[in-house]
């Protein structure tokens, strides 16, 4: 069972990034898919998540209007757009899943409810 995120690297302020989560050896039809990010010296924050039928989504105010998620059961796979990035949105960016009955502020951020982590992607926002 893993999860696998890719899509990190370096970017300029102003300019975008797409990661994904990708699962293997499971479904993540029934798991809420969160997607936390962790900047050197600060605490893990869940920026964003979906459920796990995609209707219901939950943002961070730090990420709301800027940062996009989504979906695609058929490939087992989570998105995150990410736009208009800044330089403190440089941290480490990991998905994780939780078996949630939809996306919003509770289970997006109790990380002790995550059943599933991936290894991080580095996400580095700078001229």
């Amino acid at each position: 069972v893993q999860l696998v995120e890719s899509g990190g690297g370096l970017v300029q302020p102003g300019g975008s990034l797409r990661l994904s989560c990708a699962a293997s050896a499971f479904t993540l039809d029934y798991y809420a898919i969160v997607w936390v990010r962790q900047a050197p010296g600060k605490e893990r924050e869940g920026v964003s998540c979906i459920s796990n039928n995609g209707e219901t989504t939950y943002y961070a105010d730090s990420v709301k209007g800027r940062f996009t998620i989504s979906r695609d059961n058929a490939k087992d796979t989570v998105y995150l757009q990410m736009n208009s990035l800044k330089p403190e949105d440089t941290a480490v960016y990991y998905c994780a899943a939780v078996p949630a009955p939809y996306a919003d502020n509770y289970y997006c951020t109790s990380m002790d409810l995550f059943e599933y982590w991936g290894q991080g992607t580095q996400v580095t926002v700078s001229s």
